[in-house]
Formats: C-alpha cells, sequence, structure tokens
C-alpha cells in the first residue's frame, strides 16, 4: 500500500518506519511511462521507494509559467501504486519553504554555464537546492534520475560527491516512444504535427551513433546529427547540438561520449541526448 505524507512530520514518520535501504524518486509530478520506469527500478534495487511530487518554482525562469505546469496529484498517486512506492511526499510551497526563497542556494558551478544553463540561467541552482534539502529530509540510500535530464543527472552526482551527500546516484536509461520520441511531460503541449516534427531530434542522434559506430571522429559524428538535422521541419528551432564526454566535459578524442541536442518544437521547449563511443583515431 502506498502511503501519501503532505508534512515534513508525516514524512518523518514514514521514513522512519522504512528499514533496510531507501531509494528515492524525485519528481514534479505529470507522471509517465519514463517515471514509472524510474520507479521499477528503484523497486528493484531498494527495499523500499519513497517518491518525491513537487513542482519546485525554483527552476521556473522568468519566462516560464510556473501556474501552467500540470499538476495531476490523484493520476500520479495511480502510477505510484502501480510501481510499488511505499511513500510519496506531496509537500506545498510553504512545506519546502518555510521560509520563503532560500537565501542561500547551492551553486552548480562551471558545468551549469553551458547547455540548459545558456537558455536558462539560474535552472541548476534552483534543481540542485532542492535536491539537497529533499536528500536531507528524505535520507535515500539511493536516488535514481533519467538519463533524459543527463546535465541534472551529472550535476546531481557531482553535488553529491562534493558535498559528501551518502546517496548513491543512480542513473536509469530514457524511456522512449515506439517511433523513438523520448517521453517527457511537456510532450503533451505538442499538436500531432508538432510531435511528427519532434521526432528529427532522436533520429538526428541515432544518425550521430551510426557514425560512432562506423569508427567516425567527433567532428565526423557531429556532421552527421547536422546532416540529419538539415533545414529541419517547420515550428522546430534547434538550440544546440553537442558532443562531450561522460561527464559532460570538452568532447573526448576517444572513449565514451555522449551527444546532447535541445530544440523549441512550436512553444515547446525539448531535449534528448544519447551514449556513444568514439574509436581512437588511427
Amino acid at each position: 500500500m502506498t502511503e501519501l505524507v503532505r508534512t515534513r512530520v508525516e514524512l518523518a514518520k514514514a521514513r522512519a518506519a522504512l528499514t533496510g535501504t531507501v531509494g528515492v524518486v524525485m519528481t514534479m509530478g505529470a507522471l509517465h511511462a519514463g517515471h514509472e520506469t524510474l520507479l521499477r527500478v528503484a523497486r528493484e534495487r531498494a527495499d523500499h521507494v519513497l517518491v518525491t511530487i513537487f513542482v519546485n518554482p525554483l527552476q521556473f525562469g522568468p519566462t516560464e509559467d510556473f501556474d501552467r505546469y500540470p499538476r495531476t496529484l490523484e493520476a500520479d498517486l495511480e502510477v505510484c501504486r502501480r510501481a510499488g512506492a511505499d511513500v510519496v511526499f506531496a509537500p506545498d510551497r510553504g512545506e519546502v519553504y518555510p521560509d520563503g526563497e532560500p537565501l542561500v542556494r547551492v551553486d552548480p558551478g562551471r558545468l551549469a554555464d553551458d547547455l540548459e544553463g545558456l537558455s536558462r540561467p539560474g535552472f541548476f541552482h534552483g534543481v540542485l537546492t532542492v535536491v539537497l534539502k529533499l536528500f536531507h529530509l528524505t535520507r535515500p540510500d539511493l536516488a535514481f534520475f533519467g538519463e533524459k535530464d543527463y546535465q541534472q543527472l551529472t550535476l546531481v552526482r557531482r553535488m553529491a560527491r562534493d558535498f559528501d551527500v551518502p546517496v548513491e546516484v543512480v542513473g536509469v536509461p530514457t524511456v522512449r516512444e515506439p517511433d523513438g520520441l523520448a517521453l517527457s511531460s511537456r510532450n503533451r503541449y505538442l499538436s500531432p504535427p508538432e510531435r511528427q516534427a519532434a521526432l528529427t531530434l532522436s533520429a538526428a542522434l541515432r544518425a550521430g551513433a551510426a557514425a560512432a559506430d562506423r569508427g567516425e571522429h567527433g567532428g565526423e559524428v557531429l556532421a552527421a546529427v547536422h546532416r540529419a538535422l538539415g533545414d529541419g521541419p517547420p515550428g522546430v528551432e534547434v538550440d544546440y547540438v553537442a558532443l562531450t564526454d561522460a561527464d559532460l566535459e570538452p568532447g573526448p578524442v576517444a572513449g565514451p561520449a555522449r551527444l546532447l541536442i535541445a530544440a523549441r518544437v512550436g512553444t515547446t521547449r525539448l531535449i534528448d541526448n544519447t551514449a556513444i563511443r568514439l574509436a581512437p583515431r588511427s
């Protein structure tokens, strides 16, 4: 049975009753099959699963509509029950930030200045601040984050390491629709033509991965991505295409690497990425 708690006091009582290892899945709600996969992986790895559902105001920029973000708690609870979550912590804003927005926030450092950080300044300050708070409140042994938000996953891992947070941060591979589109809460904003156009992103990543599999070097991999994008279908505005190492440092000459892409499709901003391996140059 899944227990819903809304306050810090209720959370502390529920957390104290969980013996063995505890895995946490942090969400902003509007749960979909990708979240359910996170929950099922957590269920396999941990004795108990705790889910947080909180729409964090700190990570919304001035042009992003905090009030527009979908709140679907009853449907979310059904997903959590189906996946076997033990506890769902769904606090309100005042419960997480009892003194108002915090004066002290986590500085994500230079890794947050590129990619998503360029388009969404301050975003990762808000993400890492709430994640650190929720780590303290939930005290997990393991924390599960999707690889679709790869920059977020990388920064959470780095924060946990740098701040000596006693938690193992586990990345879970991106869940996709049969046609390749990465699952996202934002997909619901796409019209049918926009959803079709959004497939350009995953197709471009596949083209880059195929180039890497053929043994091509980084520049050729990026060229393959851009060829696949072409001029793009109407309504798709590419923000960035990047090739980095697995830790988001500048692109490697050989070995594990990450291809990342972001674009605005209509009025909806989408991100995607894939792991590749670059062959050594002969």
